[in-house]
């Protein structure tokens, strides 16, 4: 009564051997998938965690530039202003995972937050009565009198160009996980399970447990049970080509590292304008918002500092090293990967499972 394995000499087999073989060709195909696989993943998963590492290190060192901004050429408001500069790079951060927020959401809403800072401490430093009514007027309006000038747009403009690529290659790096997951998880159809028992173990069954398949029947049974994944080729080479292109848009011109170095800058050029604007700025303010209570004697407005950039580069070049290394690395080696699934059956059939350099193999019906 056996259903695969049915030959004309006396057997060894039951059919329920069978179907123990059938578990174990199922069992062993995953394991052999996920073998293949594990190198690929590995390489993967490693790059994602050491592209986040390298960038997390740039978004740290950007993010206390920033905050040494404040504690030098802005002390008045440097205590109040240290958590909108968190919050800022905490955005900045989450849209390059993949959030869903985006940079002008993240870059306004620290303008936002920054303004009452700057006409309460700066430009109107008298103020004593900050409630919150009042901060949240002045919030709005800076929506409707831009205090900042263009460098707030400038300063969106510049991160959403260059953060764009890395929030693409992050999300690539997370596909092509899931890719890789669900090759290893695909169902083995009932034909298949069949004809990979009667290439693997149906010799077994006559007594001839080291007899091994032939390099061709193997190839066609794989190929056969692999059909699906092997559809991923094309799709596989054009993901290849994407990470490739989002690699080199990265590294053009070093945008994304040039940003986040940059963004310091940006606020202190657009605190300046502000200052500059001071008057008409409060004119508007007290047209719009009221006038808030003052000390007696009101204090002038804060003196401008203008500041040079702080020449704390070597954490910076460090890490931007690492980044563009690791970046290079990974995709010289994801390159070499573009064959993957269309050679799967071939490295399946490769090894242990065939007999090579010998002149007697299994052909699926008898030895040849």
């Amino acid at each position: 009564d056996l259903q695969i394995c049915q030959h004309r000499a006396p057997t060894c087999c039951t059919k329920k051997m069978e179907e123990s073989y059938q578990a174990a060709v199922r069992r062993e195909r995953t394991q052999s998938i996920q073998a293949l696989n594990f190198e690929l993943k590995y390489m993967i998963v490693g790059h994602i965690t050491a592209f986040q590492e390298a960038f997390e290190s740039l978004l740290r060192f950007a993010e206390n530039h920033t905050s040494s901004l404040f504690e030098t050429a802005y002390r008045p408001m440097a205590k109040e202003a240290a958590e909108p500069v968190k919050e800022l790079f905490t955005d900045i951060s989450l849209y390059i995972l993949g959030a869903e927020t985006t940079v002008e959401s993240a870059v306004l809403r620290f303008f936002d937050s920054l303004f009452p800072l700057v006409y309460s401490r700066l430009i109107n430093p008298g103020i004593t009565d900050l409630s919150e009514d009042y901060t949240e007027c002045l919030r709005l309006t800076r929506q409707d009198i831009n205090p900042f000038g263009h460098y707030s747009k400038n300063m969106v403009t510049e991160l959403s160009k260059s953060l764009w690529a890395s929030r693409m290659l992050s999300q690539a790096l997370s596909l092509g996980i899931e890719v890789i997951n669900t090759t290893e998880h695909a169902a083995v159809s009932k034909e298949c399970s069949r004809a990979l028992v009667k290439m693997q173990y149906c010799p077994h069954c006559q007594g001839l447990t080291l007899i091994r398949p032939c390099v061709g029947y193997c190839l066609n049974v794989m190929r056969g049970c692999l059909a699906g994944v092997a559809e991923l080729d094309a799709p596989w080479r054009h993901f290849i080509s994407t990470l490739e292109y989002l690699a080199n848009e990265m590294a053009a011109s070093h945008e994304l590292e040039m940003a986040l170095s940059g963004i310091w800058s940006s606020i202190n050029d657009a605190i300046l304008h502000a200052q500059l604007n001071g008057p008409q700025l409060s004119a508007t303010v007290d047209k719009v918002c009221g006038q808030p209570k003052q000390q007696e004697g009101n204090l002038s407005s804060a003196s401008i500092v203008p500041v040079k950039e702080v020449t704390e580069t070597q954490t910076f070049v460090m890490a931007h090293t690492s980044l563009n290394n690791k970046r290079r690395e990974f995709i010289n080696y994801m390159k070499r990967s573009r064959t993957f699934y269309a050679s799967i059956a071939e490295r399946l059939c490769d090894g242990d499972l065939v007999m090579r350099d010998s002149s007697t193999c299994w052909n699926g019906e008898d030895v040849v």
